[in-house]
């Protein structure tokens, strides 16, 4: 392959990431339901409980997610982003038409399908984002996850902020937002998000670190900006229009990483003949032979010794499993426990917090809302790059990190038990935090446990505990105990007003993020072999590499 085609590739992979972050920027109305959930429960008159089952509802919809990742292997990139989209579009769409009072209260039934639906358009977005990305930067799936990921918490404080600059919080305006937009950009990432052939060496490796760095500062640039205008507020409608137009354009600055990325390819054009001619037919072949050796052996992490080669009747940890046989290893499933103890208990409190809100004194919530959102995506992003980073240095396991977010999670809930001064901005800040490590930390331990082959199913296989953990920590454990301690109100409702209405519910939720931390602590034990075999690979490939380099 010539210069000029592999620099001409790279700019695609970059436009196709671009177009990734845009769609994940735009993919977590999942966790936006404290907005207007207020409203729906208003109009329809229900109790804590039925509306704590209509988020159950929402998030019953990634358990669906299985037909995304069935379809990741089998339908192109484009398809599953439309899917996602259209999806989107209706589910949303008619929530709007019901709060904006446009159509008459649906029966409740009803109103769940159509939740449901909403729940499961980002698992096709979040599906065909993560799969292509980790595919084409597989050699930095740490900062991947961490970007993406990062950008899915962002989402919602992007939501939540436009609305609140150009709209007031108008809980009817959020939800056309949150069917409209998702919808345009995803019918945009279709013409450039899809998978490029691999281009491994030194000099592609430290160009997608620089790269990588860029996106990073430009993602926190972003969240530090959404928290000031959290803290600032809305002055004037002037105000509110500058912040929006900034925000647009902060969002579309990473697209200038792509635009370098071709014009280098276009300078290189017009020399790259006479480079290709000056180096020898045998040297490109040795190096496209090296290229092709490379990726295969970074396909399949730290399976097998080079000078023996076992015929086994199962995969071992390290290779690609099938979902079956990874359900069928104890590791998976200190993943999947872990994973729920982590994001069931973060789910319920974002789920609850219009009500936790109002419990402690708090009318308006889309502060808190806005903080879980900021602090998941420091979270997300830091967790990301660090664990690669200590990866790369010394072999850390990615597990131990989730074991670190799920005590520090623990804390967070006890410090909102005990409803002291500020205690709710203090949990919303921890809870955001450790939510978003559990989430980024997560996406590239099980490729590196279980392989990319199989990922897009193995990936929301675990998505599994988002509606499973919505339904025993929200829909039962939050709902029951809160409707325990609620007063009845006129029309069928009730309401909660004290510390005492979600007391017990934050300490066994405590005690679940306890659990959790002993089961990834497990698993850190478990896989610090692997982790060693491709801190060890990678060291012993880069000297190898570099001196080839050198060599040419």
């Amino acid at each position: 392959m010539g210069y000029h085609e592999t620099y001409s590739l790279n700019a695609w992979k970059w436009l196709g990431f671009v177009s990734a972050v845009w769609v994940q920027a735009i993919s977590g109305n999942n966790y936006t339901f404290s907005n207007y959930s207020d409203a729906i429960k208003t109009l329809m008159n229900l109790t804590q409980l039925e509306l704590n089952n209509l988020s159950v509802a929402k998030d019953i919809g990634k358990a669906f997610g299985l037909l995304a990742g069935l379809a990741s292997d089998r339908l192109p990139t484009p398809v599953i982003l439309l899917i996602g989209a259209i999806e989107g579009l209706i589910g949303y769409g008619v929530q709007w038409l019901v709060v904006s009072q446009k159509i008459q209260p649906l029966p409740y039934w009803q109103m769940c399908i159509f939740l449901c639906i909403g729940g499961n358009s980002t698992t096709w977005m979040n599906t065909a984002v993560l799969v292509t990305c980790i595919r084409n930067f597989r050699r930095n799936r740490g900062p991947v996850s961490g970007i993406l990921k990062g950008y899915v918490g962002l989402s919602t404080a992007i939501f939540t902020d436009i609305c609140s600059a150009l709209f007031s919080d108008n809980p009817a305006k959020f939800l056309i937002m949150l069917s409209v937009i998702p919808f345009a950009v995803c019918l945009t990432a279709v013409f450039f998000l899809r998978e490029t052939p691999q281009s491994v060496s030194v000099a592609a490796e430290k160009e997608e670190a620089r790269y990588f760095a860029i996106f990073n500062i430009v993602a926190v640039v972003v969240a530090f900006y959404l928290l000031a205008y959290d803290f600032i507020g809305s002055t004037n409608q002037v105000f509110s229009l500058v912040f929006v137009i900034i925000l647009l354009v902060l969002l579309a600055s990473p697209s200038a990483v792509p635009v370098y990325s071709f014009c280098k390819s276009w300078r290189l054009a017009r020399f790259a003949p006479d480079v290709e001619r000056r180096e020898p037919l045998l040297e490109q072949e040795a190096n496209a032979a090296a290229e092709r050796k490379e990726v295969i052996n970074d396909e399949t992490p730290v399976a097998v010794e080079e000078a023996v080669v076992v015929e086994k009747s199962r995969p071992v940890l390290g290779e690609d499993h099938t979902i079956f046989e990874a359900m069928r290893t104890w590791d998976f499933w200190l993943l999947f426990v872990s994973f729920l103890c982590g994001v069931g208990t973060g789910l319920a409190v974002m789920n609850n917090m219009a009500q936790i809100g109002l419990a402690l004194g708090h009318a308006d919530v889309s502060i808190f809302v806005s903080l879980i959102s900021i602090w998941g995506f420091f979270g997300r992003i830091t967790s990301g790059s660090v664990s690669e980073y200590f990866l790369k240095k010394a072999g850390t396991p990615r597990p131990l990190w989730n074991a670190a977010s799920q005590i520090l999670m623990a804390v967070g809930f006890l410090v909102m038990a005990l409803a002291m001064p500020g205690c709710l901005y203090i949990g919303s800040i921890i809870i955001g935090a450790c939510y978003g490590v559990r989430l980024a930390v997560s996406v590239p331990v099980a490729s590196e446990l279980f392989g990319l082959k199989y990922y897009g199913l193995l990936y929301n296989v675990l998505i599994l505990n988002l509606p499973i953990g919505s339904f025993l920590f929200s829909g039962l454990l939050a709902g029951y105990l809160y409707d325990a301690q609620a007063t009845p109100t006129p029309g069928g409702g009730n309401t909660c007003v004290g510390s005492h209405c979600y007391r017990l519910v934050f300490i066994i939720m405590a005690l679940a993020s306890i659990l959790g931390f002993g089961l990834d602590v497990l698993l850190t034990i478990r896989s610090k072999y692997i982790y060693t075999k491709i801190f060890t690979r990678r060291k012993s490939k880069k000297p190898s590499t570099t001196t080839e380099s050198n060599g040419q």
